[in-house]
């Protein structure tokens, strides 16, 4: 049923999505938007649009508006709401991270009134950016008049295929190109939100000297994320190569990077270790992985494939052991001892032995 459910919701959120681009193409944007989810960038790129559709070049000042949720009262939501457009047909009001579900009683109601009456000329956009957005539907009148007057779109994580595709387009504006696997490895280095890729793919595209972007033209530039650093790690333990992993482990501690952190991800790539253990033994392949882990490209998967191979499955139930009876006690002890229990854990895994 959560399954049925999380499916439907995600199949009326892609709808919300082509929606919005129809209305945006056709000049026929509505009255109300409800914009959240966590990809940023897609977000900021379509108010941008939304910006330029309605509002006349210079008149901004005049006919653009936005509004801190922290701060928002129904009042000034609606003496913004009632502002007349000048020289414009229409306004935009962007309202920032006001939970509309969770608004003391009075505000709520007044809230809705100003919603069930908006004027044709006015286009009011809720932006969840720091909070999350959940409509509670026992909150009937509320969620009728978002139901009935407007859309809720979410800017979600997007798919791999469509990821590397922009990453390619984003190069190519650049004047560079990008192959697939390349462009997957910068995913996997970098994270998969656009917000994060657009800064390291315009690095990365100033420090190219080819027409190609290469591996190595990422690794010289781009900034990993903290999950693409330990897997670095634990892919050299499980390589045999104390020396690099360790180098990676101090680089983390230098940095000052939490050891409770290094470790969740740590204790995380174990697991994820002993699943493909598992695969190898049963005859799965790399999509299982990802379909178990939510992956979004294959090169995390084949990594871990690769990995599983030099261990037996004991090994790997060790290390997952190891990892879980660490990060007990690192929870019981000061933040200088942490350290001193992470060093002491890779050293354990370093040496290849037994773990059980």
């Amino acid at each position: 049923m959560a399954k049925r459910s999380e499916k439907s919701a995600k199949t009326a959120g892609q709808a919300a999505y082509r929606k919005l681009k129809q209305d945006l193409r056709q000049g026929t944007l509505g009255p109300l938007y409800v914009f959240h989810g966590e990809e940023a960038y897609l977000r900021d790129h379509y108010l941008e649009q939304m910006k330029a559709k309605l509002i006349p070049g210079g008149m901004e000042s005049f006919n653009y508006h936005r509004l801190p949720g922290k701060t928002l009262t129904a009042q000034r939501l609606g003496e913004t709401v009632d502002a007349l457009p000048m020289m414009s047909q229409r306004t935009l009001l962007v309202v920032t991270d006001y939970d509309l579900f969770k608004a003391p009683e009075g505000e709520r109601k007044a809230v809705t009134q100003i919603l069930e009456d908006l004027p044709d000329y006015c286009c009011l956009v809720f932006v969840y950016d720091t909070l999350e957005y959940k409509r509670d539907a026992r909150m009937k009148k509320l969620a009728g008049v978002i139901q009935e007057k407007g859309q809720e779109v979410p800017f979600l994580r997007q798919g791999t295929g469509d990821l590397v595709d922009w990453i390619g387009r984003r190069f190519r504006a650049l004047g560079h190109d990008i192959d697939t696997a390349d462009a997957q490895y910068l995913i996997f280095l970098c994270g998969d939100l656009m917000h994060g890729l657009i800064g390291e793919i315009e690095k990365i595209g100033a420090y190219a000297q080819g027409r190609r972007v290469t591996r190595e033209d990422i690794d010289a530039v781009a900034i990993p994320v903290i999950e693409a650093v330990v897997f670095q790690m634990t892919d050299a333990l499980s390589r045999g190569q104390m020396d690099k992993a360790f180098a990676v482990l101090n680089d983390l501690l230098r940095l000052q990077q939490a050891p409770i952190m290094i470790l969740a991800v740590l204790g995380k790539h174990f697991r994820q270790l002993y699943t493909a253990r598992v695969a190898l033994e049963t005859g799965k392949g790399s999509r299982w992985l990802m379909d178990l882990w939510g992956m979004r490209s294959a090169y995390p998967a084949d990594k871990l494939l690769e990995g599983a191979r030099r261990h037996d499955l004991a090994w790997c139930k060790g290390a997952m052991r190891r990892c879980a009876e660490t990060d007990l006690a690192m929870k019981s002890v000061a933040g200088a001892e942490g350290k001193d229990l992470l060093v002491s854990l890779v050293t354990q895994l370093a040496a290849g032995g037994r773990l059980c």
